[in-house]
């Protein structure tokens, strides 16, 4: 049976557009190297609630175009949701070969692996950091994004050129899905509502940056795997059509977020609500790749998908804190 191929399946949004996808009976080959960015243990975590029996798991590093390619020879792969990527903003400044290696030359083994196999449909993720420096707001598909703030960012919008290039070339539907503060149950432990979380039920102060005055489009992980399946049964049509993002390729980009800022102080606030206990609070500057604010115009999503964010901060908060409370046996 064809399968829907997913790339970083063992992490957190991979997880769980894998096991969306399994509920709606679509067959799963998840790819994952499982690399120490953060704790492996989560992500074998995450692997172990996906056990189903149409559900296969591949350890494989997507940026060894040859083991990629040895790995996935005899799998019937039909759609590709590729979500696998070295995240995080801070740590491109330490490590800056493996974005490079995952987001730039991994790209474009998926990519080419597409080409070979005739997809008719490629997701990729892409990320609200490719606006940048922007000043826009709220950040449009059709904004200029050359002025990054990071070489996470940089690696992310050449991700998106080379999609453009390869949908031109070689007429290869794809949509790029730009995530702004994906947060919720079984999230990553680098990102803000993980930190807090784990901050206040251990006692420990909370780093405050910028004095809380940073503001995020802060998206509940539920939200945002609607609007990525609902990419996934959408591709974009090849005729000669203008889609959301400017391509006349079948090339579509949206924006997937709440659609609604909020102060990283009122995260914090949720956060203290949820774990019934105040912070301890350290304020701290901006930290250097960091932006003041981002903000996702929905329009074209909600326009053409149906994408439609129901989840108030508050509720998804709430959630994310009991799963971490159970999860951690805190």
């Amino acid at each position: 049976m064809a399968a829907v191929l997913v790339t970083g399946v063992a992490g957190f949004i991979g997880f769980h557009v894998a096991r969306a996808l399994l509920a709606r009976g679509t067959t799963v080959v998840g790819v994952d190297n499982l690399n120490d960015y953060y704790d492996p243990a989560l992500k074998q975590a995450r692997l172990a609630a996906l056990d189903h029996p149409q559900f296969r798991f591949i350890r494989c590093d997507f940026s060894d175009a040859p083991a990629l390619s040895a790995a996935l020879a005899a799998e019937p792969i039909e759609q590709i949701v590729h979500l696998g990527a070295q995240a995080g903003v801070r740590h491109s400044l330490n490590a800056p070969a493996a974005y490079v290696a995952a987001n730039v030359a991994g790209h474009l083994n998926i990519l080419e692996l597409a080409r070979a196999r005739a997809c008719p449909h490629l997701v990729y993720a892409s990320s609200s950091s490719v606006y940048g420096s922007n000043r826009s707001l709220p950040f449009a598909t059709t904004d200029a994004v050359r002025q990054p703030t990071s070489l996470y960012a940089a690696t992310k919008a050449a991700g998106e050129l080379m999609s453009e290039a390869y949908a031109h070339l070689f007429r290869l539907p794809q949509t790029g899905l730009r995530f702004f503060t994906v947060y919720g149950p079984w999230g990553r432990p680098d990102m803000a509502a993980w930190l807090f979380t784990a901050a206040i039920l251990a006692g420990r102060p909370v780093q405050l940056y910028n004095s809380g005055a940073m503001k995020r489009d802060f998206s509940y992980i539920d939200d945002v795997v609607a609007g990525i399946l609902a990419a996934l049964d959408h591709p974009p049509r090849d005729d000669n059509s203008v889609h959301p993002g400017g391509s006349r390729s079948p090339h579509a980009l949206y924006n997937l977020g709440a659609g609604s800022p909020q102060p990283l102080a009122a995260l914090l606030r949720a956060v203290e609500a949820a774990c019934g206990r105040p912070a301890h609070v350290e304020l701290l500057p901006m930290q250097p790749g960091d932006v003041p604010s981002t903000w996702a115009d929905i329009t074209p999503a909600r326009d053409d998908l149906g994408f439609a964010p129901s989840t108030t901060v508050a509720d998804g908060v709430a959630r994310f804190v009991d799963w971490y409370r159970e999860f951690y046996g805190v």
